[in-house]
């Protein structure tokens, strides 16, 4: 499974998705809905690519 995500919530603290002046004050109308799009096609290929770590 791939988790696309654009915060790190409940870790550090939710994106608004656009800007506020200041995060803190952040209303709840302030928050939109991110759309992510993950293309697998020949015209556009999409690849992951992660770390190998040693043992």
């Amino acid at each position: 499974m791939i988790q696309v995500q654009s915060t790190w919530f409940p870790l550090i603290d939710r994106n608004p998705q656009k800007f506020v002046p200041n995060m803190f004050e952040a209303k709840e109308s302030d928050y939109i809905k991110a759309t992510h799009q993950v293309y697998f096609s020949a015209q556009y290929p999409t690849f992951v690519e992660l770390p190998v770590m040693k043992n």
